[in-house]
Order: C-alpha cells, then sequence, then structure tokens
C-alpha cells in the first residue's frame, strides 16, 4: 500500500483525468481484485510515463519567457547618452589657447647649466705660496727709522708711512712699490725698523728724519699673511716652525710688504707677504 500510495502521488502531479482512472483501479483492488490492479497498473505505466514526458516538458517552457525578458535589456539604449553631442562642449577645450603652454619656456632655466662658466678656472685662487724661495731685488725706497712696542707696534707703524707718504703727496712723488717695514732687532718688549716706500725719484729737502735708502735684496723665503695684524703671531710661529722642519737659517731680520695700503685697507683685510732673508 505505501508504494501504491507514492505512485499515486507521483501520477496526481500529472492530469486529473489520470488521478479518476487510479481511483478507479484502487476501488477494484480494494474489491479483493489484486490481478486487475496489477494488469491495470501495467495499463497505466505508458500513459503515466507520456504524462511526465508532458510535465516535465511543459515545466521546461517557462524557460523561453525568461530569454524574452532579455529583451527589455534594450534600455540599453542609453548607450547613445555617450554620444551625447556634450563632447562638443570639450570644444571649449579651445582653451588649447593655453597651447602657450609651451610654458617649456622655462627651459631658460636650462640655460642655469650655464653656471658651466665656472671653467674659467683662471679666476680661482691659487694657494698662497709658503716658504716660496725667492731672490728679493734692492729697491730705492724712501725710509725712516723707528722703534716700537709690541703693544702698540700697528698703530706706531702706521704712523712712519703716514710720514713718508705725507712727504711724497707734498712734492706729487708716486710711490713705485708697496710699503714694506724691515724688522732690524727684535726683543721681548719691542722692536726697532725701518720704513720703508719704493720710490723712482728722490724727493727733495726731506726731514732729518726721513733719507734715501735701497731694500734687503738676495735669496730669502716667502710666506703670505692674511688679517690683521695681531694675528701676525700665529703666522711667524709657523714660519719659526717652517725653518725648524726645512733646518734652514735665516738672518737676524725680515721684511714685511703690505700687499694692501695698510693706510686704506681695514685691518682684518690686511695682506701681507712676509720675507725671510736666507744665510
Amino acid at each position: 500500500m505505501a508504494m501504491a500510495r507514492q505512485m499515486l502521488a507521483e501520477v496526481t502531479r500529472g492530469t486529473p483525468s489520470m488521478a479518476r482512472m487510479l481511483n478507479e483501479v484502487m476501488e477494484k483492488y480494494l474489491m479483493n481484485r489484486p490481478r486487475s490492479f496489477r494488469l491495470a497498473l501495467v495499463a497505466l505505466v505508458p500513459v503515466a510515463a507520456v504524462s511526465l514526458g508532458i510535465a516535465t516538458a511543459l515545466a521546461q517552457s517557462p524557460a523561453p519567457p525568461a530569454a524574452s525578458t532579455p529583451a527589455p535589456a534594450s534600455p540599453a539604449i542609453p548607450a547613445p547618452a555617450p554620444s551625447a553631442s556634450p563632447t562638443p562642449s570639450a570644444s571649449p577645450a579651445p582653451s588649447a589657447s593655453q597651447t602657450p603652454s609651451p610654458s617649456p619656456t622655462p627651459a631658460p632655466p636650462a640655460t642655469a647649466a650655464t653656471p658651466a662658466a665656472p671653467p674659467a678656472p683662471g679666476l680661482v685662487q691659487k694657494a698662497d705660496p709658503f716658504g716660496e724661495e725667492i731672490t728679493l731685488t734692492p729697491k730705492i725706497v724712501v725710509v725712516t727709522k723707528g722703534t716700537a712696542n709690541w703693544d702698540t707696534a700697528f698703530d706706531t707703524l702706521i704712523d712712519s708711512l703716514k710720514t713718508l707718504s705725507a712727504l711724497l703727496d707734498k712734492q706729487g712723488i708716486k710711490p713705485s712699490g708697496n710699503s714694506m717695514i724691515v724688522y732690524t732687532s727684535t726683543d721681548d718688549t719691542g722692536f726697532t725698523y725701518l720704513a720703508e716706500i719704493p720710490v723712482e725719484q728722490e724727493p727733495k729737502n726731506p726731514p732729518k728724519a726721513i733719507s734715501m735708502g735701497k731694500s734687503p735684496d738676495g735669496k730669502a723665503l716667502k710666506f703670505v699673511h692674511r688679517g690683521s695684524y695681531e694675528n701676525m703671531d700665529n703666522t711667524y710661529e709657523a714660519i719659526t716652525n717652517h725653518l725648524d722642519d726645512k733646518k734652514l737659517e735665516a738672518k737676524d731680520t725680515f721684511i714685511e710688504e703690505y700687499i694692501t695700503d695698510p693706510l686704506k685697507t681695514a685691518e682684518d683685510k690686511l695682506v701681507i707677504n712676509v720675507y725671510v732673508p736666507l744665510k
């Protein structure tokens, strides 16, 4: 009976007429006609198969409508929207007038490469000579002698050079070289010196404190000092060390040549050549 119910349930999924037929079969079966039921059941199997086939076919039929639904996708027509003439609005792009964007004119900065100008090595200063061997040649000079204390050394030297310059200016004589100070002796408290200015013309009637003479000559070592007179001690210390290292003997005198005019140049801007005559 359970199997029969299952078959019934499956067949009722077919047509209503088939259900009626099966009901009749069941009634006959209940009237104790099992054999007839079997025959009827056998007869119904092909029918049930056909009905099942129809049912499956009907189940598949719904698929077609689904296919038709894609048609509504026709709203894809909005695609034409992209063609939206608004692209012409891009025409305002005539701001291409900005083509002046050829701001590449900033290329001139590339001209900044011009800093290649540094190849002007001729402008580069060479290192100052230190201990360079030279030969001094004598020059005709106007001379004045003096004595000074180390505490007021620079002021005393400047006063002596001013005296010489005043004489030359008064007689319209131009110096033929740089001013020089020749140290003739030194000690812990001070020194004696000669202030000299090279000239090509002898001044007339100079005062007793001023005379004519010649500057030192011969072999010497050249050193350069830059900066104030007060810092000269550092330069002379380096010179002394250099002479000791080279085991050189110097005379008891040394010369300072003022490359910058000490009467017109700030003290910390002085450039002075120091000459140490050798024995």
